[in-house]
């Protein structure tokens, strides 16, 4: 079944998630450059019709002090990386995009993302990016519960593990909330 076209109406924005320096160096079943020319090629799009660009990544402090303390299937780190590794690259940021800086791992808990959503009329998401089952996933569902419409630009997403990435878009209720980035 192919999905309905997408429209772009003024509500729509797009949410990157962890298109950072230190996650796009991780091995991912598909390639990370791959994901980020994707990314690039979706701000770009979105850009040009006006539409907000939402940049999330994940840092911590240098002590450490605010890094994840539960372990729940994975670990989080035991230590805060370098301020490099957070650092997005300069092909993907433009001005005027919306920056969230995240702790945990899903981009709505703990930060300002709702209220800079709400604040430009925004009632959908496009969201893409690194970790498929972790960072996307989670901002996915907190999306949902704030009522969030959602579209997963799925080639533009990845995963450490080729397995994760496939549950999450072979257990996706529909195919019309999923996006090809491919002309």
């Amino acid at each position: 079944m192919t999905a309905p076209a997408l429209t772009l109406d003024p509500g729509t924005a797009l949410v990157l998630i962890d298109l950072q320096q230190g996650i796009l160096a991780l091995p991912t079943a598909r390639p990370s450059a791959e994901v980020l020319a994707r990314g690039i090629a979706l701000a770009e799009a979105f850009r040009a019709h006006k539409l907000p660009v939402v940049l999330v990544n994940v840092a911590w402090s240098p002590d450490g002090g605010d890094l994840p303390t539960t372990d729940v299937d994975r670990p989080g780190p035991a230590a805060a990386p370098p301020a490099a590794f957070s650092e997005i690259p300069a092909e993907l940021a433009a001005l005027g995009d919306v920056t969230v800086t995240k702790r945990h791992w899903g981009a709505f808990t703990g930060t300002e993302l709702d209220l800079q959503l709400r604040r430009r009329g925004v009632h959908r998401i496009v969201l893409a990016g690194i970790s498929t089952s972790i960072g996307v996933e989670s901002t996915a569902r907190t999306a949902w519960e704030h009522s969030y419409g959602l579209v997963f630009a799925e080639d533009a997403t990845a995963d450490m593990d080729a397995d994760a990435h496939a549950h999450t878009f072979g257990s996706a209720p529909n195919p019309c909330c999923r996006l090809t980035t491919r002309t």
